[in-house]
């Protein structure tokens, strides 16, 4: 999709940044960057509540960031490979030369 057929471009730019701008989906996003995981998984992984994580992942899959998957009983999470796995690749870029040297008081 062409950018220039969205409408509401500072809409759509602002529905992208906002779920992000959430430290509770990005840590649920970095938790399923190598491997699909079940919201059990997640929970373990992140140590949040079941009801936490849960809301979070229908925000996440609403915004096509993750995606789920039904194996026998349980629903399986994954991120979006095509989209968001390469744009935290990029973004892990970015952190690491400005972010992080901010932090660290070298820039």
């Amino acid at each position: 999709m062409k950018m220039d057929s969205c409408k509401d471009i500072s809409g759509a730019y602002g529905l992208f940044f906002s779920t992000l701008a959430n430290d509770s989906r990005l840590k649920i996003l970095n938790t399923l960057r190598h491997h699909s995981k079940n919201v059990t998984e997640i929970c373990q992984e992140t140590k949040f509540e079941q009801s936490m994580v849960s809301h979070n992942l229908k925000e996440l899959e609403y915004h096509g960031m993750i995606f789920k998957e039904k194996k026998g009983k349980f629903r399986y999470y994954r991120l979006n490979q095509k989209t968001i796995a390469p744009l935290i690749e990029l973004i892990d870029a970015h952190m690491k030369q400005y972010c992080c040297r901010i932090l660290e008081g070298k820039r």
